[in-house]
């Protein structure tokens, strides 16, 4: 039935030809932005593919190879693009579509278009024609190398001339496939909301009618066990808004979540995940590994890395505008380089910048499988995940793209109790951590509002005497962020602060802005301690901490000079937590282009120094004996 694909296809698009060429639809979709350097537009919408036309020309051809991926096992693998046009010209490009048969019969009835275009479907990634060979231009042929994964479906690849903004398809290429396209793939870990329960997530092709998935798990070197899953999915019809409702729509498949209870506190597991058949047949993942979280407040050695708005990048150099999502791939590998001294990893928010083009989620929890399988890798909500027009988001703007948080919540499990409210609590050994969620209402007698003070006051500071706070927009201070008169997210400091204040949180974690930034402790606009690179006694103010220099286009800062910033950088980077006990912790910022630090402090104090009064911190007391 594939050979017939593109004959058919070809007849779609010669039928489509006659109609109109204007189509709407709906607005946001597929706008064409020449946008300067560093403007964070997702390269997919800059192709108008919904204003793409036919024009297949018979001594045109597209052929790759080889047919058939991954038969050695794996979930990635290279692709030969051979390119021939008779006519070509210096903005032809190659587009990878998966499904295979992205003609206008796979279009779905949408309120969000006026008419059915002639293609529906936005490509998961393209290269121009010349990117591989200057000559292009003067042979008409080029040969091009992709890198694809596994994306339970096939992939085919076309030919357009006329650029981005105004496509026309000029041949198609057979058809590829991965040997077992519904493999159980890229699977993500997390805390579940009890300290000894292990999360682990994971996407695959097979839905539960057709096979039961689970989790086959133990105590490295010792009997394993299974765990059933719970499986979930979404449509075209639960995102908010075009692109995700339109061109940027893909079949996600489904989402596994298993949960690993009652483990043994710092120990190490084994786990793979399994899919039985219906005729008894077990499909299997290959073997993963990771170490249980310690017991709150077990007096270890205990390493943090938290970071923000990373996205993805791609490795083979397709999908490149503007050096769009630069720092990625750095960020990526030397957390990789560095993954048997680290324990846990936050990334605050912005986490693809899939922006409504659903096939980029993929090729994220692809590019972080290797972190996310081996360590918790827990996120935050941020506008590029959930922001989208009339979707009860806290702002109303459309940067995720339409998919008003319904990806990021499926795609990663997080220990919330709605996790449509994407905020939790979750603590490891001696760090007590109170995740925010920025995108919705956090000021003071909102339901949020209520849940950061109780997590706050939850922390029990003998045991977990690091207390961190964390949201993605910077809702306490950055140099960069001057709006509306205030350092960081009108009205954050006005209603958060009191309770950093009164519960003495060590730091405060923010992504948004794309750099890094440190201040003292500080409260009201004050440093409440001198010094820059060690801290010691009374917990007096709360570091305010800037780390969304992971991976997208940079911030600069603004041109005042604030009493409060300590340290200062415009660059990729990433934070590390050490806690040696209860009385020392190491706080270091390392450039992804190295992993080397500069910037660092420590802080030690004993527990008194918790307890003891500070301004509009003190514990009520009372005259009588």
């Amino acid at each position: 039935m594939r050979s017939l694909s593109f004959l058919s296809m070809e007849y779609i698009f010669l039928l489509m030809s006659i109609l109109s060429q204007c189509l709407k639809f709906g607005s946001g979709t597929a706008a064409v932005v020449h946008a300067g350097n560093g403007d964070g537009v997702q390269p997919l919408s800059k192709i108008a593919i919904h204003k793409a036309v036919y024009a297949l020309h018979e001594n045109a051809s597209v052929k790759a190879h080889p047919l058939v991926l991954g038969t050695k096992g794996g979930d990635s693998d290279w692709v030969t693009v051979e390119i021939e046009c008779p006519k070509p010209s210096e903005d032809d490009w190659i587009a990878v579509f998966s499904p295979e048969n992205f003609s206008s019969s796979i279009c779905q009835p949408s309120d969000d278009m006026e008419q059915f275009p002639h293609i529906c479907s936005a490509p998961i990634k393209y290269k121009y024609a010349n990117d591989s060979d200057a000559d292009y231009k003067k042979t008409g042929k080029s040969s091009l190398k992709f890198q694809l994964i596994n994306q339970r479906e096939d992939f085919s690849f076309a030919l357009f001339s006329g650029g981005l903004s105004d496509p026309k398809l000029v041949a198609v290429s057979n058809v590829i496939s991965f040997a077992n396209p519904k493999a159980p793939l890229y699977p993500r870990l997390s805390q579940g909301k009890s300290w000894n329960e292990m999360t682990v997530t994971w996407a695959s092709g097979y839905n539960v009618i057709e096979a039961v998935p689970f989790v086959e798990w133990g105590m490295k070197g010792e009997s394993q066990t299974r765990s059933p899953a719970g499986t979930l999915t979404f449509h075209q019809n639960d995102m908010c808004a075009p692109p995700a409702r339109t061109v940027g729509w893909r079949d996600p498949g489904f989402i596994h979540t298993s949960f690993l209870k009652d483990l043994w506190p710092s120990s190490v597991y084994t786990y793979k995940l399994g899919h039985k058949l219906v005729d008894g047949s077990f499909v299997w993942s290959k073997s993963y590994s990771f170490k249980s979280s310690p017991y709150p407040g077990q007096d270890s050695l205990q390493r943090v890395v938290i970071f923000g708005d990373m996205g993805k990048a791609e490795r083979d150099g397709s999908n490149e505008y503007s050096n769009y999502q630069p720092g990625s791939l750095n960020t990526t590998d030397q957390l990789i380089k560095d993954l048997k001294n680290i324990d846990i990893v936050f990334h605050i928010g912005d986490i693809t910048y899939a922006n409504g083009y659903i096939s980029q989620w993929d090729q994220f929890t692809s590019q972080v499988e290797r972190i996310a399988s081996t360590v918790p890798y827990m996120i935050a909500s941020g506008n590029h995940e959930r922001d989208a027009p009339n979707s009860g988001s806290f702002y109303d703007g459309n940067d995720s793209g339409g998919e008003c948080g319904v990806v990021a919540e499926t795609m990663f499990y997080v220990p919330a109790e709605n996790r449509a409210k994407f905020w939790y609590s979750t603590d490891y050994g001696m760090f007590h951590f109170c995740i925010a969620d920025s995108e919705h209402d956090w000021r003071e007698g909102s339901e949020q509002y209520k849940f950061i003070e109780k997590c706050l006051a939850s922390a029990d500071r003998r045991k977990q005497p690091w207390l961190i706070f964390v949201a993605h927009r910077v809702l306490g201070y950055s140099s960069s962020y001057w709006k509306d008169a205030s350092f960081g997210e009108p009205m954050g400091r006005e209603s958060l602060q009191g309770l950093w204040q009164k519960y003495k949180v060590d730091i405060a974690f923010f992504g948004h802005i794309h750099n890094y930034e440190r201040t003292c402790p500080v409260y009201q606009g004050q440093c409440m301690h001198v010094g820059k690179s060690h801290y010691s006694g009374i917990v007096n103010g709360t570091i305010h901490v800037v780390v969304g220099g992971g991976g997208s286009h940079l911030s600069g800062f603004g041109p005042t000079q604030t009493s409060w910033s300590l340290y200062k950088d415009s660059d990729f980077g990433f934070v590390k937590l050490t806690a040696y006990n209860h009385s020392s912790l190491l706080f270091e910022y390392k450039k992804s282009s190295d992993g080397n630090v500069y910037d660092s402090f420590t802080i030690s104090r004993d527990y008194r120094d918790v307890l003891a009064c500070v301004h509009d911190g003190c514990e009520p007391t009372t005259l009588g004996s």
